[in-house]
Order: C-alpha cells, then sequence, then structure tokens
C-alpha cells in the first residue's frame, strides 16, 4: 500500500508539473529547442553534448522552469535527429545514431527511406516516454543496482561491449569484427593516459596527447571512407520509388513491439550506468536483438527490428542517466552532464537532499521530458519527407556537398586543424577495411569504450593492490565476466564454422572451375 500511495503522489506531482507547463512561453521554448536539437542532430558532427555545451550561457537568464525546458527538448531532438542523416547519406549525424546505419541505409538503398525514418522516430519517442516511466516510478530501484558498479563491474562492461563486435561483423566471421574492435580499443590509448595524465604512443606530437577525439574519427570512418567508396563505383546505386507514407501501419509496427520493450529496459539500464551513454546502449541493444530475433540473419540488410533496438535504446538511456543524476549527483551520459551543469547555474542541487531542497524538481524534469518527446516527434513527422527528399539528390551531387559540411563538423570539435587531418586518416582506414570486407561499427565501438576499459581495470588493481582475486567477491562481476567468457566461446565456434564452410564453398568453385577447363 505504501509503494501505492507513493507511485500516486508521484503522478500527481508529474501531471501538476504538466498542467503548470502548458503555458505559450514554456511550450514556445520546447517546441523551438526540439527543432534546434533535431537540426543539430541531423549535421554529422554537432552532438548533444556540444549543443548543451553551447546553449547553457543562453539559458542562464531564464527562470529554472524555462531553462529546464528549453535544453531537455534539446536534448531530446539532438539524440533523435541523428537517425536523419545515418538513414539518408550512411553518416551518423550523433554517435549514438552509428547503429542506426547498420539497417537505416539499406532500407533508403530499397526506397524505404520515409518509413525508415517514421519508424525510427515513433522509436526514439516510445524509448524516451519508456525510460521517463521508469524514471518515475523505479529510480531508487535502478539507482541502487547502479551504486554497485564498482570499477571491476565497468572494466567487464566495456569488455563485454568490445566482445560484441564479433557480432557485428560482417558475414558470420566474428574474428573480423574483434580484430576491427580491439583496433579501435587501441587507438583508444592514443594521448594522456587518465589516472597518471602520462602520454602514450603519442609519438611526440603535441596535439595527440588529448588522444583521438571521438567525432572526427566517426566522421571520418563513415562519412569519408562512403565517400571514397562511391567513387570507384562505376554505376552508383539510385534509391527507387516514391517517398511515399512516412508513419508504419499499426500491424507492421505491433510484431516489434517486444524488442521496443526489451530494448527500452536495455537502453534505461545503461543510462543509469555512470559514464555509459547512449552509444554504449544503442549498441548493447542491437546486439541483444539480432540475438534474440528470429530474423537476426536480417540485421544489418534493412531491418526496422534492427532499427528499432537502436533508436528505442539511445532515446530510452536519456531518463536512465536523469537517475543517477537526480539522487546522486552523477550524471549518466555525457550531455547529462551538461544539464547537470545547467541546473547547478540556477541553484539547484541534485542528490540524496534533492526531494528535501527542492521538492518539485523530479516532477519538472519528467514533466519536461514528455512534452519535449511528443514535441520531436511532432517536428520529426513533419519534416520527414523534406528530409527524404534528399535521398532522390545523386549522389554525385549530393556528396561533393556533405563532404565540406564534415570537414565543419570534424572541426568544430576542438577547433583544430588537426582534427580534420584525423578524420580522413580514419576515413582511409575505413575505407581499406570496407575493400577488405571488414566491418567498420567495431572500429568505433572500440574508440569509445577503450578509456572506460583501460581506466577502470588499472583503477581496480589499484584498490586491490594488485589482486585479481577480490573480482571473485562481486557477483555482478562475476555475471558480466561469464557473459565475456560465453561471448567468446560462441564467437570461436561460429569462426569456425564459417571457415569450415568456406573452405567447402571455395573447393568446390575450384572444383566447377576445373571441369569447366577441361571441357
Amino acid at each position: 500500500m505504501e509503494i501505492l500511495h507513493l507511485l500516486a503522489d508521484e503522478t500527481v506531482q508529474v501531471g501538476t508539473s504538466l498542467v503548470g507547463a502548458l503555458n505559450p512561453t514554456i511550450l514556445g521554448l520546447i517546441f523551438g529547442g526540439s527543432l534546434l536539437g533535431l537540426l543539430v542532430g541531423a549535421i554529422p558532427g554537432l552532438t548533444a553534448t556540444m549543443a548543451l555545451a553551447l546553449l547553457i550561457n543562453l539559458s542562464y537568464g531564464m527562470p529554472l522552469e524555462n531553462a529546464v525546458a528549453f535544453l531537455l527538448a534539446v536534448y531530446i531532438g539532438a539524440v533523435s535527429g541523428g537517425l536523419n542523416a545515418a538513414i539518408m547519406i550512411n553518416i551518423p549525424g550523433t554517435p549514438s545514431a552509428a547503429a542506426t546505419c547498420l539497417d537505416g541505409f539499406p532500407l533508403a538503398k530499397q526506397g524505404k527511406g520515409g518509413l525508415a525514418i517514421g519508424t525510427g522516430l515513433i522509436a526514439s519517442f516510445v524509448g524516451t516516454i519508456f525510460s521517463i516511466l521508469v524514471m518515475i516510478f523505479l529510480s531508487p530501484l535502478i539507482y541502487k543496482i547502479a551504486l554497485k558498479f564498482g570499477h571491476w563491474e565497468m572494466f567487464l562492461l566495456a569488455l563485454f561491449g568490445i566482445m560484441i563486435c564479433g557480432t557485428l561483423s560482417a558475414g558470420k566471421d566474428p574474428l573480423k569484427g574483434w580484430i576491427v574492435g580491439f583496433l579501435g580499443f587501441a587507438a583508444a590509448m592514443v594521448g594522456m593516459e587518465q589516472i597518471f595524465a602520462y602520454p602514450r604512443l603519442t609519438f611526440d606530437f603535441l596535439q595527440l596527447k588529448g588522444g583521438i577525439p571521438l567525432i572526427p574519427a566517426l566522421i571520418g570512418v563513415f562519412g569519408v571512407s562512403e565517400f571514397l567508396a562511391v567513387l570507384q563505383e562505376e554505376v552508383a546505386y539510385k534509391i527507387e520509388g516514391k517517398v511515399g507514407k512516412v508513419i508504419p501501419p499499426m500491424k507492421e509496427f505491433v510484431p516489434l513491439i517486444p524488442s521496443a520493450v526489451r530494448s527500452g529496459i536495455i537502453g534505461v539500464i545503461i543510462g543509469a550506468i555512470p559514464g555509459a551513454g547512449e552509444d554504449i546502449g544503442s549498441w548493447l541493444s542491437y546486439d541483444v536483438g539480432k540475438r534474440r530475433s528470429r530474423k537476426g540473419h536480417l540485421f544489418g540488410t534493412g531491418s526496422y527490428e534492427g532499427l528499432v533496438c537502436s533508436e528505442v535504446a539511445n532515446n530510452a538511456v536519456i531518463g536512465g542517466a536523469m537517475i543517477p543524476l537526480l539522487t546522486l549527483a552523477v550524471p549518466g551520459s555525457p550531455p547529462s552532464a551538461m544539464f547537470l551543469a545547467a541546473v547547478w547555474l540556477h541553484g539547484v542541487r541534485p542528490g540524496p537532499m534533492l526531494n528535501f531542497e527542492n521538492p518539485g524538481f523530479l516532477p519538472l524534469v519528467a514533466a519536461m521530458l514528455i512534452l519535449g518527446s511528443f514535441a520531436m516527434l511532432f517536428w520529426g513527422l513533419t519534416l520527414a519527407k523534406p528530409m527524404v527528399a534528399v535521398l532522390k539528390i545523386k549522389r554525385e551531387i549530393l556528396l561533393p556537398i556533405v563532404i565540406p559540411l564534415t570537414v565543419i563538423g570534424a572541426y568544430a570539435g576542438g577547433v583544430r586543424i588537426f582534427d580534420v587531418y584525423l578524420m580522413l586518416a580514419f576515413g582511409v582506414l575505413g575505407y581499406a577495411l570496407r575493400q577488405m570486407d571488414y566491418p567498420l561499427a567495431p572500429l568505433v565501438l572500440g574508440l569509445i569504450l577503450g578509456p572506460l576499459a583501460d581506466t577502470s581495470f588499472r583503477r581496480a588493481l589499484q584498490q586491490s593492490r594488485g589482486a585479481i582475486l577480490p573480482l571473485l567477491e562481486r557477483p555482478i562481476g562475476l555475471i558480466l565476466l561469464a557473459c565475456v567468457a560465453w561471448l567468446i566461446w560462441t564467437g570461436i565456434k561460429r569462426t569456425k564454422q564459417y571457415y569450415a564452410e568456406k573452405a567447402i564453398a571455395d573447393a568446390a568453385e575450384d572444383a566447377a572451375a576445373a571441369a569447366a577447363e577441361s571441357e
């Protein structure tokens, strides 16, 4: 009964905040912020973190309610807007949309760009709303689980993510995914390490001491390599058919509900783990979806289910990230860290005393997230057809326009020409990997997870004075360790099967060629 009373009180407070937010000023800020966020997310190289960082000063002169409404609307819009570029030109607008490229772009090539964007937007809306409900009603339980993640658990979570690279491989060879994943992990080791600030693999280049920034690498791997691949195409692909409808029929969306619920749960849990973020939530959900789906073999070829897994999860991280932020003052993702800085400027101190000092703040955040989700869906669906119209432009015309924008996106993050050189270098690397039929996604995943794995492992060893045995006393760590071992075992098994089948196919092909020559 006590729990029911608590849920009823939370619902009433959120409802009251929603009613209070229905005034022209706040609604204007929400719809304006959502549109701005969608546009920022659609431009490769501009992220939700960057948008919030730039807009904090603008929100300083606003009342608290207005600032919260505006910044959260930008946050939701930017995370959701990344799918537009991912689907249209195979360049993720934000890092969290990288997994969306795997199925969104093939769908666009099949002439289903409108439905792909519509499905992705609805999935983003569902993921955000789901995470808000969890944030309101299950915050105490989830943040207690997140509190149990120490350095060992964070290291194993990152290692688990890198081992997932095997399932992101082209074809059925996990070995290629692992090779590229650990190549990204090695690239993440470049720069000043985060504990003693000792430079590693910098080769005396001052610019490398800050490490390899994610945005230029991401743009290079997915954008420049795509441009180089198009240059060698004798006949470039052409998007066929009309734009058609954007909103998918309910009968097609209903079978995707179990995947959406599972992806929402994964996104919330990853969001509640400090430092994990939208990128990891999206990739992990995509991997689990591929494993659990009856049509997992279609993932990466234009699967709506794969698209839903990615987009539900990266938006569900938003609500999940608010749980440790509001209850512990620990942001669950980089964009939420920017939001934390903004509310600090307005005199709000999230943490255990938040309900005593600002009892209405959590319902206020929930209400603004709900309204921001509806605003994002409205703008997204309204602008979907104009966005899909870009698909009709010939790639020979489109890509020369996109490439300068990618250069601007790479340069804007650190305002360094060196980042543009890095983008080009990773573009050439991505092109070489494409030519050898290696997957590109694991490279980015390794680059994202590398610092987390490295720092967490060394801090765990420092705490245990170099001993690994304390890991055996941590139940969550043992579960993650078992998951990593299972991924290795299944990956080796699949690799053997892949090469055995390949040897048989090659032998049959050689025999057929020999028979043809003898005739």
